[in-house]
């Protein structure tokens, strides 16, 4: 189903110079910017604006780069204004930085010794890993997996329409998929006339890509199969083509894709925040292998999937008999408090005599003698729980088992929100309501976390859950790791409710995340 070109891999050649590779044309082994960068193999082509996607190296610092050629007839105005715009937008990007962009490292305009045609180029970092096209090449993917990898530039793009910047991240050869299964944008420059909403409608037909096979904007690559349509000429929603797409996924995909007149649509998400959150809502981790079999491994030093089983992990292990400890602990409390009980009963029964009773009152000072230690702590097991938020939509619901399944090295998290918590914000606290195994009196939580600054209340629940509501029973700013709260509370509760109502600030975002909440009574 690909059709990116067959990668021609250039000799190591130097001596290659203006006029050869002037005759040559843009071929592995051409020399670009005074034989700086020397072109190894061509990775896609982008015909909507002339732009021919290649990997190079770059003689001066010995490192491979992603180049984005744009050619045309210099004598062509039209062409090379259009040229010149995509490169001072490129340019403006260069300050821009974020994981789901490829960095832009420089922005030439053609060299006497450049091959014939070439207008500018847009050098940007090597992004390893595979072509986007290669995932859906033995079918469409999963919709938790394509949630997930899509969420890196889907953030990329809200980041960077915050700042000004448009991607051109609208076009499937210009993407990648790094090793780390996350999908990038690799070859920054967007067209001359593209506009924020270019970007959206992007993310709108990669996610239609991963969901369905096929490319729903004009100028798809060759061989992809296009979108089809209704008899009123609107785009099929990817539900209708496959019924285990959830319909908020699919719905977001189309809506993304634009205005009527382009591709048929009712329009109605404009913003790269707006396809995040679908995404945030409806990504699963733990198909991630599904990604690696749907994936084609690339070669070399680009190779991104497994190619043998996994080895044990001897950390999950360790966890897993420290768990296993506890709990048989805990289980041998038990059964010696009962023993314990048990063998009063009787000895009390064989000292008393004729109807004579006795009663013992739990409140009286037999019930807890001076001197006597307190009861062990136990562990009590949380067993469900659900996203909390007191304006709007939860975060990460689908990511709430992540805070008691026994594993710090998962989390649960917020969105990236533009204001702080509290009065006039967004929200004035997020966070999750946990099922308790059993009614308890509860003594400490510890909350595992690497956000530390943010602070977090602990409340029980008494009917619907609110941030004023119930016993405020504990709280504290987190620190990096485990933060232990204790507990002061009267009565026992089944539910409590965890909400944060401070986030951490980063580069005027604001957030938080918890890997584990672990409850003793």
């Amino acid at each position: 189903m690909t059709s990116k070109p067959t990668e021609q891999v250039a000799p190591e050649r130097e001596d290659i110079a203006g006029s050869e590779g002037k005759e040559q044309g843009l071929t592995p082994g051409s020399v670009l910017d005074h034989g700086r960068y020397r072109l190894l193999a061509q990775v896609g082509t982008d015909p909507r604006c002339d732009a021919q996607l290649w990997r190079a190296k770059d003689g001066v610092l010995g490192r491979d780069v992603a180049l984005t050629i744009l050619v045309g007839d210099r004598s062509d105005s039209e062409a090379s204004g259009n040229a010149r715009r995509t490169l001072e937008r490129a340019m403006h990007a260069s300050t821009f930085n974020h994981v789901g962009v490829a960095r832009v490292l420089d922005v030439v305009t053609q060299s006497p010794g450049d091959p014939q045609g070439v207008l500018g180029v847009v050098i940007a970092e090597w992004t390893h890993g595979t072509d986007l096209l290669d995932l859906i090449a033995e079918g469409p993917l999963p919709p938790g997996t394509a949630a997930r990898l899509l969420q890196p530039l889907a953030a990329a793009v809200e980041a960077a329409h915050h700042a000004g910047l448009v991607l051109g991240a609208d076009h499937p050869q210009r993407i990648r998929v790094t090793p780390d299964g996350e999908i990038r944008m690799a070859f920054p420059g967007p067209l001359a006339k593209a506009t924020s909403s270019e970007d959206v409608r992007g993310l709108g037909a990669a996610l239609y890509l991963l969901l369905t096979g096929r490319w729903a904007l004009p100028d798809g690559p060759e061989g992809v199969p296009t979108a089809p349509t209704g008899p009123d000429g609107t785009i099929v929603s990817p539900r209708t083509l496959r019924p285990t797409v959830p319909l908020e996924l699919s719905t977001v995909a189309v809506r993304a894709l634009g205005s009527p007149d382009s591709t048929g649509t009712t329009g109605g998400v404009r913003t790269g925040a707006a396809v995040l959150r679908v995404l945030e809502q409806h990504a699963t981790f733990e198909s991630a292998a599904a990604a690696d079999q749907a994936a084609t491994a690339t070669k070399g030093e680009n190779e991104v999937w497994r190619t043998e089983d996994p080895k044990p992990d001897q950390a999950k292990r360790k966890k897993l008999m420290i768990s296993v400890g506890v709990l048989a602990f805990a289980t041998l409390l038990v059964v010696g408090w009962l023993a314990t009980g048990l063998i009063g009963m009787f000895t009390q029964n064989e000292r008393d005599t004729g109807n004579s009773q006795v009663v013992t009152d739990p409140n009286s000072d037999q019930a807890g003698q001076p001197g006597q230690p307190p009861a062990e702590p136990t562990p009590i097991g949380i067993t469900g729980g659900s996203s909390y938020n007191t304006n709007g939509e939860a975060d990460a619901p689908n990511r709430v088992k992540n805070l008691y399944d026994g594993d710090p090295a998962t989390d649960w998290r917020t969105f990236d929100y533009f204001q702080q918590l509290g009065p006039g914000g967004i929200s004035n606290g997020t966070g999750a309501v946990l099922d308790l195994e059993r009614p308890a009196t509860l003594r400490e939580i510890v909350i595992n976390s690497q956000s530390a600054g943010a602070h977090v209340e602990i409340r029980t629940v008494e009917g619907a859950p609110s941030a004023t509501g119930g016993q405020l029973i504990g709280s504290a700013d987190l620190r990096a790791g485990d933060t232990p709260i204790e507990i002061r509370m009267s009565g026992q509760t089944k539910q409590i409710l965890v909400i944060l109502t401070k986030l951490n600030g980063n580069g005027g975002k604001f957030g938080a995340q918890i890997n584990e909440v672990t409850v003793t009574g």
